[in-house]
């Protein structure tokens, strides 16, 4: 009679049909933390473009555009939305830096972290025809003239003026900083001389560059980029020297591409989209929008990105806190 009982329930859980792997019901909201046609907007419509092209998921992807804050609108969104399975939030390093700046509705811990997908690397760009073409000129020029070298990037107290106050520190030098809407406005301001230096990932500066109204001094990165494609009659990216080739004694600077989900969202969900987005990361389709915008592939999820956010918060706030940005 054992005997029988035992083979019975073998047989049946052999015949049971295998635990259905969750997976999404309905459209997926993805909120880009940028306004249409930035960077991050257009972060969130090649993914969605990847996986349509690609039919790597079961339902259709909408790209909705949170931007207000410079960016902190689609965190914030984010935040209320705990528990909810069918969203995902697309930002840069400003989902954990605007809270250590800024008195916001949200926290850092209040999204779980899925994964990064690229980075995008730092330029320092001075005027064409100026008289800097080393990062050590720039920083020269703005010790002997404290205050007077006008440095322009995107936003206040974000990424770009971030690294503006840690050559700052490095150095001794004394920049005066310019903040505008966007860094293509800065790009735009740099070519008509109304700048003297700026900082930018390639893409929003390229263009300047080819048409000669801009000139690349060094990249923060550890290594050159690797594209050796002219982008004049005579320099590729791999042509710009580092900035520490050149003297400056900085660790490498670059602005990770990030996805969160709302707090609460089922472990299973969280590893569907980690794997989601790890085949979205090596579809043709993303690889040739890094090449076009010049980012640097880097997938990092689970506790390597958490451990990231932790290293660049703890670095963040004590640059925040020596500023005088620090609110929390």
């Amino acid at each position: 009679m054992k005997l029988f009982a035992t083979t019975a329930l073998v047989t049946l859980a052999l015949a049971a049909p295998a635990m259905a792997q969750w997976a999404p019901t309905k459209p997926v909201e993805f909120i880009a933390a940028g306004g249409a046609g930035g960077g991050t907007d257009q972060f969130a419509r090649q993914i969605q473009a990847a996986i349509a092209k690609e039919n790597l998921a079961p339902t259709n992807v909408v790209v909705s555009n949170k931007g207000g804050g410079s960016g902190a609108e689609a965190f914030i969104y984010g935040a209320g939305a705990g528990g909810d399975d069918h969203k995902l939030i697309l930002g840069t390093s400003n989902e954990w830096q605007l809270p250590l700046v800024t008195r916001l509705g949200y926290k850092s811990e209040d999204l779980t972290p899925i994964a990064t997908l690229a980075v995008d690397e730092f330029v320092v760009w001075a005027q064409a025809n100026g008289p800097y073409n080393t990062i050590t000129d720039l920083v020269e020029a703005g010790k002997s003239n404290p205050g007077k070298v006008r440095f322009g990037g995107s936003q206040s107290k974000d990424v770009d003026q971030t690294l503006v106050r840690r050559i700052e520190a490095a150095t001794g030098a004394k920049f005066l900083y310019i903040p505008f809407k966007s860094g293509s406005e800065a790009a735009v301001q740099l070519a008509g001389n109304h700048i003297d230096a700026n900082t930018n990932n390639p893409a929003e500066n390229v263009g300047q560059w080819r048409a000669g109204q801009a000139k690349p001094l060094c990249v923060m990165a550890a290594e050159r980029m690797a594209d050796t494609t002219k982008v004049t009659e005579t320099m590729s990216w791999n042509d710009i020297p580092t900035c520490r080739e050149q003297g400056l004694a900085l660790d490498a600077y670059q602005m990770p591409r990030t996805v969160f989900a709302p707090a609460d969202v089922p472990a299973e969900a969280v590893a569907w989209y980690t794997d989601l987005l790890k085949k979205v990361s090596e579809t043709p389709e993303f690889q040739t929008y890094l090449k076009n915008t010049s980012q640097t592939a880097r997938f990092m999820t689970g506790d390597e990105f958490k451990s990231y956010i932790a290293a660049d918060v703890e670095r963040s706030r004590k640059q925040f806190e020596a500023d005088g940005w620090l609110v929390n």
